[in-house]
């Protein structure tokens, strides 16, 4: 998937989330406006790509606690000049896990969020302009926690909302995925 397609696939993407409608067309303004979007370098914000990794019913989901930011999110990062937003959320669920049977269940982006980071030593607060992808694992594999990490660990749906202080855009990936099993 490369700019002109990630662009394509905006244009179409259709969700019944209030939230997430408004974010496609900031979505495609941004990458139109600013050709160095997937660059970190670029310091109001930038594209990144996520993994959200349920088991194969559903009815849980692997997230990791962010060592920077202190909460239990989906594995992701930065995009780092990578136009190729599904190779990124597929490299950042893999080194954020160490799972060998992760699977990417779709090449259709499962959610997308715009999220405010903030600032953090030298680095200014901006926005992530984040591009999910639901992946499916086996939750009987051993994880590897990895060094920007706390922890990881499989978190039933339902408590999802206390491990992740009722984010709005988590909760939202959760009951996507109870849509869809």
């Amino acid at each position: 998937m490369n700019r002109h397609q990630l662009l394509q696939t905006l244009y179409s993407y259709q969700t019944t989330f209030r939230e997430e409608r408004g974010f496609i067309t900031r979505f495609i303004n941004f990458i139109n406006n600013f050709q160095n979007c997937f660059e970190r370098s670029l310091t109001l914000g930038h594209i990144t790509g996520s993994a959200w990794i349920t088991d194969h019913h559903g009815k849980s989901a692997l997230l990791v606690h962010h060592k920077k930011l202190n909460r239990w999110l989906q594995p992701g990062g930065h995009a780092d000049g990578e136009e190729n937003i599904i190779e990124v959320a597929t490299k950042e669920a893999s080194e954020e896990t160490g799972l060998q049977s992760l699977t990417l269940n779709s090449k259709q982006i499962f959610d997308i969020d715009i999220h405010t980071i903030p600032a953090h030593k030298d680095v200014l607060a901006h926005e992530h302009y984040d591009i999910r992808f639901h992946f499916v694992a086996d939750p009987t594999e051993k994880y590897t926690v990895s060094h920007e990490s706390n922890n990881l660990a499989w978190i039933s749906m339902d408590k999802i909302p206390s491990y992740t202080e009722n984010s709005n855009s988590i909760q939202r990936m959760a009951l996507k995925s109870k849509l869809i099993f």
